[in-house]
């Protein structure tokens, strides 16, 4: 299918939006998202499985590293960073797409070596998220020191008795959650959209993310259903070992580019 049919398929489709693309679109929508992401991630599967694997395999390393030089500490803000520079990572998965739907060719190296249209500007976006991924792990050290005090990390075995069974364990973890939650929410607002745009547009790092923060906010509903189920199968990813990153991580790459699609077509991106 050309980018022509495919753009004329999606403003067809009923489910989007109303005549000027302005009407509340339907949060079920998100199931369409995964369904064409499996499509795109079922075509040339060795490439997304790979790309997957290249994910997941990084990602062990560098908790490997962290476990060797003593900052075990640091692995469960770690886990909950991932879901900041996730969209990053994922600009790959967003290029194979993005061929798909021009009938372009695709292989493992087409996804690896991406020539974004925004140039270095998108480095600039990925720059950005990092630190936002190294405050978010700083002040969830701070938050440990507040309950804890200034005493040493007891280490894997001892932290989730002292977590779910006192009650300084239980506010720790209400007031941390609430906390990565919002640094979860502000780098999922910029970046949702910010990185599949400066792909295919010439645009600024700070404009994207700013369109990107726009058009969730415009599409509340739909989006909080959409990060409802990007948190889900994270956490399915995370019981699994991370082993499940290698289908869910090019899973929902896929998706995340059909939700840009889909709402770039509608008229929803300012």
């Amino acid at each position: 299918m050309t980018a022509d049919a495919e753009t004329e398929t999606r403003l067809a489709a009923p489910s989007l939006s109303g005549p000027a693309g302005r009407s509340a679109m339907d949060p079920a929508i998100v199931w369409t998202w995964l369904a064409a992401g499996r499509a795109d991630a079922c075509a040339a599967p060795a490439s997304s499985l790979a790309y997957g694997a290249l994910v997941w395999l990084g990602s062990m390393v560098l908790i490997g590293c962290l476990f060797r030089r003593g900052y075990d500490a640091v692995l469960f803000p770690l886990l909950a960073g991932f879901l900041v520079v996730g969209p990053f990572l994922a600009l790959g998965l967003y290029e194979k797409s993005r061929r798909l739907a021009a009938n372009a060719p695709v292989s493992l190296l087409h996804m690896v070596w991406v020539r974004p249209s925004s140039g270095a500007q998108i480095l600039f976006t990925g720059a950005l998220l990092g630190l936002l991924m190294l405050a978010w792990m700083r002040a969830a050290v701070l938050i440990y020191a507040l309950f804890f005090g200034l005493r040493p990390f007891p280490g894997l075995d001892r932290i989730l008795p002292m977590l779910f069974t006192t009650p300084v364990g239980w506010a720790m973890l209400l007031v941390g959650t609430a906390v990565g939650g919002i640094f979860a929410a502000f780098s999922f607002a910029i970046s949702v959209f910010a990185l599949p745009m400066q792909l295919t547009e010439r645009t600024d790092a700070l404009t994207a993310m700013g369109t990107s923060m726009a058009t969730v906010w415009r599409n509340l509903p739909v989006m909080l259903a959409w990060g409802a189920v990007v948190l889900g199968l994270f956490l399915v990813s995370v019981a699994t070992g991370l082993l499940g990153l290698i289908v869910v991580f090019p899973l929902l790459g896929h998706a995340t580019w059909h939700a840009y699609r889909d709402m770039m077509v509608a008229g929803r991106l300012p």
